[in-house]
């Protein structure tokens, strides 16, 4: 089953009022109709509870199929992802792990490096010792969780937003 956000949900990740933790934002924010229940318990390394209990809370629900074309009310409704608002660049090349390891090595550098050497130099380390995905993926949770202590919510959800953008399609 693909999953999609409802409005509920982009309601919830367009406020600045947090009612869902980061890891239930983050599986808002990777729920895009392409992603399977399957697929974004392994993005997540979550049981499926995590997302039950978003799917039994309305925000999210069975989406279109891949390729699918949503419909204009569909397309209308929906707001602009925070990536959209804070990225100056539109990324539109190919989706890799290398391209999604070598984002986590920039934001550690620019996120950390002036005021928080040592986290950099953790999650610089982490990340060279990380040689799959689900290991890079720990060190992503890890450097949102830090961001999101030093830059707030915003900025790690679109960091977040961001990192799923990368990621190619698990398979």
């Amino acid at each position: 089953m693909f999953l999609c956000k409802t409005d509920k949900a982009r309601d919830e990740l367009a406020t600045k009022s947090r009612t869902l933790s980061q890891r239930e934002r983050a599986a808002l924010l990777m729920a895009d109709g392409v992603r399977t229940r399957s697929e974004l318990r392994v993005l997540l390394q979550c049981d499926d509870e995590l997302i039950e209990k978003l799917v039994v809370a309305r925000y999210l629900q069975s989406g279109p199929r891949p390729g699918a074309v949503p419909l204009p009310a569909e397309a209308s409704a929906a707001p602009v992802a925070p990536v959209a608002k804070h990225s100056t660049d539109n990324f539109d090349g190919k989706r890799s792990l290398a391209t999604t390891r070598m984002f986590l090595f920039d934001i550690g550098e620019r996120m950390f490096a002036r005021l928080h050497p040592d986290k950099a130099l953790w999650f610089r380390e982490q990340l060279r010792e990380a040689r799959d995905r689900d290991s890079m993926l720990s060190v992503a949770r890890d450097m949102i969780s830090a961001v999101e202590e030093i830059a707030g919510f915003e900025r790690a959800d679109s960091l977040s937003e961001r990192i799923a953008m990368l990621l190619p399609p698990e398979g």
